[in-house]
């Protein structure tokens, strides 16, 4: 779909299990998902709201097409890990944007994960039934 010739900026992001590789070339706005439109990808509003966020907070909606790679976790995840990308690739472009950028807290990885479980217990912290008699 692009040529590999063609100049782009890379950013990597990662939410929970996810990680998103962000190639953003200069272009009209289309967003490319694991081969898919946008629109195909997500379902839901909120999540394609969520990949477009770092385009509103540094005033450069429809400057770019964004082609992405993400793998792991679930949709929201994946959202959330393409939006860290996005904001890292942005970044390469014009570093001037850092402060808008990490003001709205888009640079910042997201540290919460799932806790792993504990033997004895039948969750991470759900202990077993206790019977009195």
């Amino acid at each position: 779909m692009y040529e590999s010739k063609k100049t782009y900026y890379y950013g990597t992001g990662r939410r929970k299990h996810s990680v998103a590789r962000v190639r953003v070339y200069e272009g009209t706005g289309k967003i490319t998902i694991n081969g898919r439109d946008i629109d195909d990808y997500f379902g839901l509003e909120t999540l394609k709201l969520i990949v477009r966020q770092p385009f509103g907070v540094t005033d450069t909606n429809d400057k770019f097409d964004i082609v992405c790679t993400v793998a792991g976790g679930g949709v929201t995840g994946q959202a959330g890990a393409i939006r860290h990308g996005l904001s890292r690739a942005l970044l390469q472009y014009n570093p001037e944007l850092r402060a808008a950028l990490k003001k709205e807290g888009f640079l910042t990885r997201d540290p919460r994960m799932k806790e792993r479980k504990k033997y004895g217990l039948k969750a991470a912290r759900r202990a077993p039934q206790f019977s009195k008699r």
